[in-house]
């Protein structure tokens, strides 16, 4: 911390002095940019790092300092950065953010000095520049280029419970409160840490220590070095060093203090470790992750081509984390809930979760860490590969569950529906668009993760796995430890394209620059009957004003994998204009599916005829349709009639099949789905009849699970089956069945009067603790409190809290979302996921759309902009939408892209609504005698 002044008439005259100093620089600079003008600010008004320094490597020692007794919790800690002067410059700009930095020497923050005893130039002032995160260095005189330089500084900062930088987390095992020291450097936290050159394209090595209390333990991404117990100001405190990094990126330095009890294993020439509270690995919670993990990395390092390059590979399950996992390069973060496997209450979905978790964040090891994109405009690159290669890697990991599958349900179906929109956003941005940390964290979401998979799907289809891997294994070992945009990656591919004669219609990038540099996707109609096959963007409102940011939108070039009457067509047919002919499609007696396996990006209409020997091929025979497709032809259909492309009726047709459908995939996308028209429908007239609907069509299922199962009492051994079974208890039981409600309140029932011995299985606790607290009051919502507040294990703490927000109580939703205000009884991470649980419940909307406005500067804090997307999902009226423009002005939101994208599905609602309504009552209405009760 700097020292501070006592008030007497020589300090006053030194601060106005120092103050009139660093006017003048400014003043100075700006004249010199400006050439007197006012279009040039000056450099440290820039949010980006100018080139004209870079770092070589750092040293830094950070002591955290935990006092329980006193809730005191803080940081110290010294750096010392090396870095060499690439242009002539008398000015060092270095990030920090929240950090007390101390006067050295009585003069200033920092202290200068050359590496090689060259001339070092006076600092003539340091300054905190809070807007754009940086401390200013005025020189006397200009660096060198060529030559290197080192910066030191000392400093002191919070170890806050926010989740960013260096921060704490808090957990009670045995009675006893513990705290965990822990980093989240992604995307621009590590400045909040020490001051540093905090742009992924700054790479350097990194030497650490860390300072602790005796008896916890240090990790770094380094392997622990040298361990001693010394005496720091007259206190006793452990020294860990590292062994120095590899160069890396600042975003990808990584901490923890705490009591952790590890499990290890060496795989090959890899240190292994997974790391959690001691009570969780004594209760085998970490086996899974660590059994997995080898594999995983072995899959990995054969697909690179490439070894792993660290000397140990840590996983760390913390209580508290903003993502669910963070990539650091050798010490990756996990949420308990990602990387903990409970075997005797956690589901297959927690241990599916665990294993394609882990393949995300080690396929980064090498994506990501090793070649770092140059700047955050590129994020999809990054986490859409990582996104794409986790369900290979998992897939090596557990062979028997077709895990490769489920990308269409994870990732596709979801962002189809987003980048319908006209507020949707391209994967890749201009580069000087993306500067501000708050456009940074923006560039996460669902368009860079699961569009950027689905497009590396795309491209690894066409251009055959074999040829994606080559090119991918050149681009990596080529551009190893440096940092690349996304042109360097389709350069690679083409090269291996040319090499293997490929047969492309363009190159490989002039082909994807469609799919990256535009929002949106491609609606390919079909016309059977003229051969005629055409593209043009799809929307999901039609109504909305659609305006590209490309001066010129380019058309896509789609490749079509397609199958005439279950005969699967060899050769990819290309749709290259906005409209071709292709006479092999024409037919009026044979069926024609276009996007076989759902390869690609896009979404497939046909004329009425073809539609219609769809509909009769999946009623007679829906197995001839690959399995994804028939997904796939639910999910377009409802959107297509969402986008009033063809008749909602003709959706609803197509649902009829799945009572003899079998198949988790198809029927998760047909649930997904209806989830739309239940949203919609609910406070009309129709919801009974949709209710019964439902019904009608799951009893078959249901009947199917109790006859094999031996009444539920058995899991099946498939696993793509043991999740349809959870998904047909969950859909009977929110349909009503009756004998479901009942089998689900007499378990819990049977739990409630016996808590020690829960005898539910694992794998449908989600769906019965959720149908009885919605069927029960009182008692069974307090029950599954208590269980929650005493549960040490992650996952079941995880289904008890999603149960809480079942209830069918306004009173007791409310006082849910009261737990959101402070962290007493939930974790910050959690309180987004309550608020959006809560408002996805029929009963919970509105309790949820008022709690926020009444709450809105603590949630908006906590939780961000994005929350109420997920409160205002069904919002279908004029009044609601205004209501909704009202809040949004109020609180000075008008220019967020997430609240733009609300607003347009809000629109989008209405109309669907409007139009929609009496057309599915009437179909309803119509097949309401064939309904089985």
């Amino acid at each position: 911390m700097g020292k501070h002044c006592g008030v007497n008439r020589l300090c006053f005259l030194g601060t106005v002095l120092a103050l009139a100093s660093v006017a003048t620089i400014v003043t100075l600079w700006t004249i010199a940019l400006t050439g007197g003008g006012d279009d040039v600010t000056a450099p440290w008004d820039s949010y980006r790092l100018p080139s004209a320094l870079f770092p070589l490597h750092y040293n830094i020692t950070l002591w955290p300092q935990l006092d329980t007794s006193t809730n005191t919790y803080l940081f110290t800690g010294s750096s010392s950065v090396l870095f060499q002067c690439e242009v002539e410059t008398d000015l060092i700009l270095i990030h920090v953010n929240k950090l007390n930095l101390t006067t050295l020497d009585g003069s200033h923050m920092a202290r200068l000095s050359a590496a090689a005893g060259d001339f070092v130039p006076d600092i003539l002032s340091c300054w905190l520049q809070t807007n754009t995160q940086y401390l200013v260095v005025h020189l006397s005189n200009k660096l060198k280029p060529g030559h290197s330089y080192q910066l030191y500084t000392e400093f002191r900062g919070e170890l806050a419970d926010d989740l960013a930088g260096f921060y704490r987390s808090e957990y009670i095992e045995d009675g006893v409160r513990k705290i965990v020291a822990i980093s989240q450097m992604h995307p621009t936290h590590a400045r909040k840490t020490f001051p540093c050159f905090d742009e992924p394209a700054m790479k350097a090595v990194f030497h650490i220590t860390l300072l602790h209390t005796p008896g916890s333990v240090a990790l770094s991404n380094g392997l622990e070095k040298d361990v001693l117990n010394i005496t720091v100001d007259g206190v006793n405190v452990t020294q860990t060093v590292f062994e120095p990094t590899e160069k890396m990126s600042s975003y990808l330095l990584a901490f923890v203090v705490s009591d952790y009890t590890p499990l290890q294993t060496t795989h090959g020439d890899t240190l292994m470790r997974v790391w959690a509270r001691t009570k969780a690995i004594e209760q085998g919670q970490g086996a899974y992750a660590l059994n997995v993990s080898g594999p995983i990395l072995d899959f990995l390092q054969l697909y690179y081509n490439i070894s792993y390059p660290l000397k140990k590979a840590d996983q760390v399950a913390v209580p508290d984390f903003y993502f669910g996992a963070m990539e650091n390069w050798g010490l990756v973060m996990y949420r308990e809930t990602k990387l903990l496997y409970d075997p005797m209450s956690s589901s297959n979905g927690n241990k599916e979760t665990t294993v394609a978790i882990i393949a995300h964040e080690l396929a980064h090891m090498w994506f990501g860490n090793l070649v770092t994109l140059r700047w955050w405009n590129e994020v999809w690159l990054n986490e859409g590969f990582a996104s794409y290669v986790s369900y290979l890697g998992a897939d090596h990991a557990e062979p028997t569950w077709n895990i490769k599958d489920l990308i269409f349900l994870n990732d596709i179906q979801g962002v189809l529906e987003v980048d319908s929109l006209s507020s949707s956003h391209p994967l890749s941005s201009e580069e000087d668009s993306i500067v501000l940390p708050e456009q940074i964290l923006a560039q996460f979401d669902i368009i860079s993760y699961s569009k950027g998979a689905a497009v590396l799907r795309m491209l690894s289809d066409f251009l055959s796995e074999s040829v994606f891997v080559e090119g991918l294994r050149g681009y990596l070992t080529h551009f190893s430890y440096s940092n690349t945009v996304g042109t360097d990656l389709w350069e690679h591919l083409q090269m291996v394209v040319e090499n293997n004669s490929v047969s492309l219609p363009q190159s490989v990038g002039v082909i994807m620059n469609p799919w990256v540099l535009q929002e949106g996707y491609p609606l390919v109609t079909i016309d059977t009957i003229q051969g005629k096959v055409s593209q043009r963007r799809f929307i999901l409102n039609p109504e909305e004003q659609v305006t590209s940011r490309l001066p010129r939108r380019a058309e896509w070039a789609v490749p079509l994998r397609w199958m005439k009457d279950g005969e699967a067509q060899t050769e990819i047919w290309w749709l290259m204009e906005k409209e071709d002919v292709n006479l092999d499609m024409r037919s009026r007696a044979s069926w024609v599916l276009a996007n076989v396996n759902m390869s690609g990006f896009y979404r497939v209409n046909y004329d009425f005829g073809n539609w219609e020997r769809l509909l009769t091929q999946l009623n007679t025979d829906h197995q001839i349709i690959p399995l994804i497709n028939r997904a796939q032809l639910i999910d377009d259909l409802f959107n297509l009639a969402r986008a009033q492309v063809v008749p909602t009726p003709l959706a609803l047709r197509a649902s009829t099949y799945l009572q003899q459908e079998k198949g988790y995939i198809p029927w998760r996308s047909a649930l997904n789905n209806l989830q739309y028209l239940y949203l919609m429908l609910d406070r009309t007239e129709a919801y009974p009849l949709l209710q019964d609907y439902l019904r009608k069509l799951i009893t078959p299922l249901y009947i199917h699970y109790n006859n094999t199962t031996d009444n539920w009492r058995q899991t099946p051994e498939q696993h793509m089956d043991q999740y349809n079974q959870v998904n047909v208890l969950h859909a009977a039981c929110r349909a009503s069945l009756s004998d479901c409600v009942s089998l689900t309140s007499d378990w819990f029932r049977r739990w409630m009067d016996n808590p020690e011995n829960n005898t539910i299985l694992p794998n449908l606790r989600p769906a019965v603790y959720c149908s009885a607290v919605s069927a029960g009051g009182n008692a069974e919502w307090e029950f599954t409190l208590d269980q929650f507040t005493r549960s040490t294990v992650s996952s079941e703490r995880s289904h008890l809290l999603s149960a809480l927000s079942c209830s069918s109580d306004a009173g007791l939703l409310h006082r849910l979302l009261s737990f959101t205000l402070s962290s007493s009884v939930l974790r910050w991470q959690d309180g987004a996921t309550v608020i959006a649980s809560v408002a996805e419940n029929r009963h919970g909307n509105n309790v949820s759309w008022t709690f926020i406005r009444e709450h809105w500067e603590h949630i908006h804090t906590h939780y961000g902009s994005s929350i109420i997307s997920e409160v205002t999902e069904r919002f279908s009226t004029p009044d609601e939408l205004q209501q909704l423009k009202d809040f949004v002005e109020q609180v000075g939101l008008e220019s967020s892209s997430a609240v733009e994208q609300v607003l347009e599905r809000t629109r989008a609602n209405i109309r669907w609504l409007q139009h929609n309504k009496e057309p599915i009552l009437h179909w309803l209405q119509q097949n309401q005698e064939t309904v089985l009760h």
